[in-house]
């Protein structure tokens, strides 16, 4: 198969990279990022042997990966680079709520138009998986778990984004029959998290540099946290398994944890790693940020035959092992 990650060089893609190349046979990928958050140089993590293009006059599906610099915004270039796709996993987008409230309108045209620009791209080519990285935000305030069949009342920008790339899949599968498969992730964290700034990678970092970690509000909002490696295996099945175009999966660990009692379990694990003395304080809460948020997980294991086999004290054991020493995970 030959796959097109969007935002390929991210923290999620070079973890789903890295799973492909060592646990698949068969497989050839192309990324297209523009470098904003990560770097090529970031996919070592995955593997050494990977090529960066000047030009899509360089690009061919013969090299097991090759990397070439571009926007998801520019849909000329969505059109020329995935001819001979496969399928494409679409992870390029804004990210995260705060973002999304400082600027809306970058938040809507990047989730939004990218995401509109590769749905174009399969239509054109006759691409017929496409994979939609999406999110529980744009469900917004409800009582939890999150399920496929709740109606949906985003909060922040970023969740009407988000919602609004799972419309545009909707349609691009009634209509034109791509077959798109939206996974609405969970809170996820994992090796490899270097410039990811949600709570678990955001903490280990300040935590290691001495600083002080602050909670927004006080820690009882409540999220589920996934491990990169039940999260990849979900997007191999998102891309693989037949008969689930136009369907939405919640991606997740049915568990509600509270952004304290994450918090406190990471401190005790990065003490038993010599990480010691770590402070805690509580800060504003944030605009537009959800009190609770777990998923029901049932669909996904009835239809798309996914389980989620990572406890939480195990993920963050290897989470924080990679921060200490990356080479040995």
């Amino acid at each position: 198969m030959n796959w097109l990650i969007t935002g390929g060089c991210g923290f999620i893609g070079r973890n789903l990279i890295k799973e492909l190349l060592h646990q698949h046979t068969g497989i050839t990928i192309r990324v297209v990022d523009n470098f904003s958050v990560g770097k090529p140089s970031d996919l070592e993590y995955a593997t050494d042997d990977f090529e960066v293009v000047p030009n899509t006059a360089a690009l061919n599906w013969e090299h097991p990966l090759q990397i070439i610099e571009g926007d998801i915004m520019n849909a000329d270039l969505a059109v020329e680079i995935t001819e001979g796709a496969d399928v494409i996993i679409h992870l390029a987008a804004n990210t995260g709520v705060g973002p999304s409230v400082e600027h809306p309108r970058m938040d809507c045209t990047t989730n939004v138009i990218g995401t509109f620009n590769y749905l174009e791209a399969c239509r054109k080519h006759g691409i017929k998986r496409f994979v939609f990285a999406s999110s529980g935000a744009p469900i917004g305030e409800c009582i939890p778990p999150i399920h496929e069949e709740l109606a949906c009342h985003p909060v922040s920008p970023y969740g009407a984004s988000k919602l609004a790339g799972e419309a545009y899949c909707s349609a691009y599968y009634q209509t034109f029959k791509v077959e798109t498969v939206a996974l609405r992730f969970g809170n996820i964290y994992g090796p490899g998290s270097t410039h990811k700034s949600s709570v678990v990678a955001k903490f280990i970092r300040q935590a290691m540099q001495g600083e002080t970690l602050e909670i927004y509000g006080d820690g009882t909002q409540t999220r589920d946290f996934i491990f990169t490696k039940d999260l990849t295996n979900a997007i191999w099945l998102g891309a693989t398994k037949a008969g689930i175009g136009g369907e939405i999966f919640q991606i997740a660990t049915n568990k509600e944890t509270t952004v304290l009692e994450v918090t406190e379990a990471l401190v005790d694990a990065m003490k038993a790693c010599g990480i010691d003395g770590v402070e805690i304080k509580h800060g504003p809460k944030r605009l537009g940020d959800v009190m609770r948020n777990f998923s029901d997980t049932r669909k996904a294991k009835k239809v798309l035959g996914w389980n989620c086999e990572y406890e939480l004290k195990e993920g963050l054991k290897q989470t924080i092992q990679w921060f200490v020493e990356p080479s040995k995970v």
